[in-house]
């Protein structure tokens, strides 16, 4: 493993913690760390994912604006769950995200597993989109990513990438968890996404 891949892994863990802890400081460690990783994921062929880190810069700009706006007086970041038809309009977005993509990778690339690529990256857009717009939804999406993103790793022959998202695993588990407490929601001021 290069040492960009030890400081973007370092990094990674560092903004799921601080996000599964709703601390604001989440996105400046997410860039950092996904600068990093596209540069890894390019050179492994991995074009969509790629792709992806390019826009979870753009994301964790929004996200960040976001989430300073959204802190409580008392430093709290409100969060809350989707409405069950907002989570299908999600669901069929994914999908027909992955599909279109995969078929674009696919067609016109030389793309490693392209359509599992394309919807680990569908489904990570939309895990970042609701994380920035405090969605307690975003953590069971992260999960998902992470379980399909630990196999396409490691046959990709990219081994620290797969545990890194072993941990990302566990930390999604620990937001999933951290977020759904009734101490931890907050209905003020969250429209349903």
């Amino acid at each position: 493993m290069t040492v960009m891949e030890w400081i973007a892994a370092l990094l990674g863990v560092a903004c799921v913690a601080l996000a599964a802890m709703r601390s604001v400081w989440t996105f400046p460690t997410a860039i950092g760390s996904v600068v990093l990783v596209g540069v890894v994921v390019f050179d492994a062929r991995l074009y969509s994912d790629a792709l992806l880190q390019g826009f979870f810069v753009a994301a964790n700009l929004y996200g960040w604006a976001g989430w300073r706006a959204a802190r409580a007086r008392d430093g709290e970041i409100a969060v809350g769950w989707m409405t069950p038809a907002s989570r299908a309009a999600w669901a069929i977005g994914i999908v027909a995200a992955a599909l279109l993509w995969g078929g674009a990778m696919q067609r016109w690339t030389d793309a490693s597993y392209p359509w599992w690529d394309a919807a680990i990256a569908a489904g990570s857009v939309a895990a970042q989109v609701l994380m920035a717009r405090r969605r307690i939804e975003n953590w069971a999406l992260w999960i998902a990513v992470d379980l399909a993103s630990i196999p396409l790793y490691l046959a990709k022959g990219l081994s620290m990438l797969a545990a890194l998202y072993v941990v990302y695993l566990a930390l999604a588990i620990a937001g999933l968890v951290g977020w759904s407490r009734p101490r931890a929601r907050s209905a003020a001021g969250i429209a349903a996404a």
